[in-house]
């Protein structure tokens, strides 16, 4: 007999490598899910979750009384919630370091592109603004500059060994020290920001790292610090980072999440040296095919009795 397994939201990839050997359940195309849940739920055994899809939280988990396993698409597993599934016994894995890579490119792509102001000098261009007012401002030198790593872990490496290409001091914070690398660890994150010049926020996002990026934080980080989040938006304090980005004291944002995607704070928008992403971090084809490889196995591994990895619950 086919074993049932509920998408919480659209994943096309997943749905086409799962369905010859699964049966698969839309829960976004169901208008009556608590119908759907009734008659469905006590049949599901396994779940596909991701940032962004429906959450899979005590009411739905109230539901599913025979779920086993929950495969998360990305890294982050955030819409999951933990504390619960770890107490039925649920495991939960992740993709792991599946799009590290790509996640990595991105948040060196943000850091140029505000430390160097290029997507501000093609909105210069495109406003006709160099024909009428002449060359724009000058901007300061990305290489040799002080980069802080918030988290490191699979993306945090990966930033940092870009980082050293650019001949740049790397510094982190992490919940351990990594003695595995070489970088200067940093036991607090407010002297972290104090130190650096550039901070990438790299951490899980969840309830645990819910604004550890505080105001006095960004305040450390100071009026030339630069700020990249390509973790989670509910990890910084979003309405603080307006605030001192707004006021100019915060020398910039490349922001790739949000705290209530897809809404962007709208004084974001106008400001010259924030760069806005839609969350698009690992979304390369490499990266997402393999987040989906790490998905498929494990998932026909656990219902097979073998082993999965990236295990978190």
């Amino acid at each position: 007999m086919p074993i049932d397994i509920l998408m919480m939201g659209p994943m096309r990839p997943i749905e086409q490598r799962l369905e010859p050997d699964f049966t698969i359940h839309r829960l976004w195309k169901f208008e009556n899910r608590a119908e759907f849940l009734k008659q469905f739920g006590p049949r599901i055994r396994g779940v596909v979750a991701y940032s962004g899809a429906a959450l899979v939280d005590a009411e739905l988990l109230a539901k599913l009384p025979a779920l086993e396993i929950i495969g998360n698409m990305g890294v982050g597993y955030d819409s999951v919630d933990v504390e619960l599934v770890k107490a039925r016994g649920i495991i939960v894995t992740n993709a792991g370091a599946a799009n590290a890579i790509d996640v990595a490119e991105h948040a060196f792509g943000l850091i140029l592109d505000v430390g160097r102001a290029i997507a501000a000098g093609d909105r210069y261009i495109r406003a006709g603004r160099w024909l009428s007012e002449g060359r724009m401002h000058i901007t300061h030198r990305v290489s040799g500059r002080k980069l802080g790593i918030l988290g490191l872990g699979n993306i945090g490496a990966e930033i940092a060994k870009r980082a050293v290409a650019f001949d740049m001091e790397v510094s982190y914070h992490n919940r351990h020290r990594r003695p595995d690398l070489p970088y200067r660890y940093v036991d607090d994150v407010v002297d972290l920001a104090s130190h650096v010049d550039i901070l990438v926020v790299a951490t899980p996002g969840g309830e645990g790292t819910r604004h550890l990026v505080s105001e006095k934080i960004l305040e450390a980080l100071g009026g030339n610090g630069i700020l990249v989040n390509i973790a989670r938006g509910t990890v910084v304090d979003q309405e603080a980072l307006v605030k001192l980005l707004t006021e100019g004291r915060l020398g910039g944002a490349g922001l790739d999440v949000f705290a209530d995607e897809p809404h962007v704070p709208e004084p974001l928008l106008n400001i010259a040296n924030v760069v806005l992403q839609p969350h698009q971090g690992g979304a390369t084809y490499e990266g997402v095919e393999a987040a989906v490889d790490v998905l498929i196995l494990n998932f026909r591994n656990f219902f097979s009795g073998g082993s999965v990895v990236n295990r978190i619950v």
